[in-house]
């Protein structure tokens, strides 16, 4: 049985995905905790790059929070060129396509799969088609500026809503899949 993978980013109005700390703190409330907390719910590998890696294995180790208690033991797989083989922090370094190895692993072991980032990341495996669920929590603000998920250098791609809640805070939380051709 194949395995899903899931990635869930913040976005702004705007489409700005990059800094959700410079602009979500006042649209964070009950309801986005429980939707993150169903989200890594049955989780057992995450795919991330390298450099949200190297952010995040300096910060969680040692932080008390929730998404700590779920990021610390969880198996984690780093794309990124520069490194190999078994890393610090329950990592591994992705070795050659990451298409193929997120591939791979979705037909190898049992959970979901969470590809938390970088931006690169989530969109080069979710429009590869290996990211079976895009989750965007858009938040009511304009960010003005920042990086998007998908800019103009992309073609037309169609996607499928395959869910949607707005939260008490008011926050759409929108989740797509690549449209069948």
């Amino acid at each position: 049985m194949t395995r899903t993978a899931n990635a869930h980013l913040f976005a702004s109005v705007d489409g700005v995905v990059e800094a959700p700390d410079q602009w979500q703190f006042d649209a964070f409330g009950p309801d986005e905790g429980a939707l993150m907390g169903a989200a890594i719910s049955g989780v057992t590998d995450v795919v991330i790059g390298r450099v949200l890696w190297e952010e995040w294995s300096e910060y969680w180790p040692g932080a008390d929070d929730p998404f700590g208690a779920f990021i610390n033991p969880v198996r984690k797989h780093v794309i990124g060129s520069s490194l190999t083989g078994e890393l610090a922090w329950n990592s591994t370094a992705i070795d050659g396509d990451p298409v193929a190895y997120v591939r791979a692993l979705k037909n190898d072991g049992e959970g979901a799969i969470s590809v938390v980032g970088g931006i690169e990341t989530v969109r080069s495996l979710f429009l590869a088609g290996v990211v079976d669920n895009l989750t965007l929590t858009v938040h009511p603000v304009i960010a003005g500026k920042g990086q998007r998920l998908f800019d103009d250098s992309l073609p037309v791609t169609r996607l499928t809503m395959t869910d949607h809640t707005v939260t008490s805070v008011g926050n759409a939380v929108l989740t797509y899949a690549l449209r069948e051709s």
